[in-house]
């Protein structure tokens, strides 16, 4: 009899235990579903590296906001989305559903309204990249931020490569040397060839007020990012910039190439975004004084350094959590284990990469170097 109550109690306890081990997921809602990167944050991939948002057991989807009721009524066929998950409005939405937090997709004029409510409301926002269509609209976040004491974070592809992040490190170590120059190319065929998007995205990316530009802010923006994290937050001293309309029967409203040229103190790099290139590219090229790192893809790179005949092929190291998916990075900020500083979701980042982008749109359209900083 005494076994078999030890036995018991050792259950028990093991239960006990595997309950206080399993985390309590993180309340999530999703404001808007006209960004196409949506799907795949659902589904998985890229931009959900740890799985997708509706079915891993540290997130928990507790509504989801849009006014448009077809387009809600599409996702949550497709995705077996309960329709008690729809929300008309943010306000709704968090005193039925209490999110800790927010992911957002809809176009990019939108997160400044988004985040200065969920400001004042006290709820946490990431948005879908970019942060903001003009540096005024980051300005206004940022400050939206500071008083309702919330984190806000952009969420970029790029930000999830062990690539990227392996480069950064040689260059944090000294292994390169400061920086000099760097190139960013980013792009691929341009949305509407793509043909794996719905005409909700589609509309507001070929919409300035909406999108900010073309290819220039779907694209720069991640050279942008990349850039000011590479130099630690510095921003650069001019701007000079210049757009194309290469497919006008396709995108007449807004650009659909862009060639970005960042002065800085010390350095130069340039920002290559296109929607006229026949496959997907996302890749950085670096260069130290004593060597580079180039980017091949999401986990490749290119290493040589001073005294080395050739580059070596090498693969970035996994990343750990939080480092490793935008929603583990999420939670990390929200309970305060990291601190956001520079990094590539943070705010401070974001600001200065959409005081680059609004200074590039503003060279592109007069034909001039653009000088930093804007007017706020």
């Amino acid at each position: 009899m005494n076994k078999i109550i030890l036995l018991m109690v050792a259950l028990l306890a093991a239960n006990s235990q595997s309950a206080a081990a399993a985390p309590t997921p993180l309340k999530l809602g999703i404001v808007g579903l006209e960004h196409g990167h949506i799907e795949f944050s659902l589904r998985g991939g890229a931009l959900a590296p740890a799985g997708g948002l509706l079915n891993r057991p540290d997130v928990q989807i507790v509504g989801i906001v849009d006014t448009d009721q077809a387009l809600f009524d599409s996702y949550a066929q497709r995705h077996h989305i309960s329709p008690s998950l729809h929300f008309r409005t943010i306000q709704e939405m968090v005193k039925q559903a209490h999110p800790h937090a927010v992911l957002v997709f809809t176009a990019p004029s939108e997160h400044r309204r988004i985040v200065e409510e969920c400001a004042a409301l006290g709820v946490h926002v990431m948005v879908e990249k970019p942060l903001a269509i003009s540096y005024e609209d980051a300005l206004a976040m940022q400050a939206a931020a500071e008083r309702g004491k919330i984190h806000v974070l952009v969420n970029l592809e790029t930000t999830w490569y062990p690539s990227n992040t392996e480069a950064f490190h040689l260059l944090q170590q000294g292994a390169l040397g400061p920086v000099v120059k760097a190139t960013f190319r980013d792009g691929h065929r341009g949305p509407k060839l793509l043909g794996v998007f719905g005409p909700e995205f589609l509309n507001f990316l070929d919409d300035p007020k909406q999108n900010g530009g073309g290819a220039l802010f779907d694209f720069g923006c991640y050279g942008a990012n990349l850039i000011t994290w590479l130099m630690n937050g510095e921003a650069p001293l001019s701007v000079t910039a210049i757009t194309k309309h290469m497919q006008p029967d396709l995108y007449p409203h807004v650009d659909d190439e862009a060639e970005i040229v960042l002065n800085y103190k010390n350095a130069v790099a340039i920002l290559e975004a296109s929607w006229n290139w026949p496959f997907a590219v996302k890749q950085m090229d670096v260069y130290g004084r004593t060597g580079y790192a180039k980017t091949i893809d999401s986990e490749r790179l290119e290493v040589r350094k001073a005294n080395e005949s050739d580059g070596q092929l090498m693969k970035g190291h996994s990343l750990p959590a939080p480092d490793d998916d935008p929603v583990h990075y999420l939670s990390a900020v929200m309970n305060g284990e990291i601190q956001e500083g520079n990094s590539l979701s943070s705010l401070k980042n974001n600001v200065t990469a959409s005081e680059i982008l609004d200074a590039a749109r503003q060279s592109a359209e007069t034909g001039k170097t653009v000088a930093l900083p804007l007017a706020k």
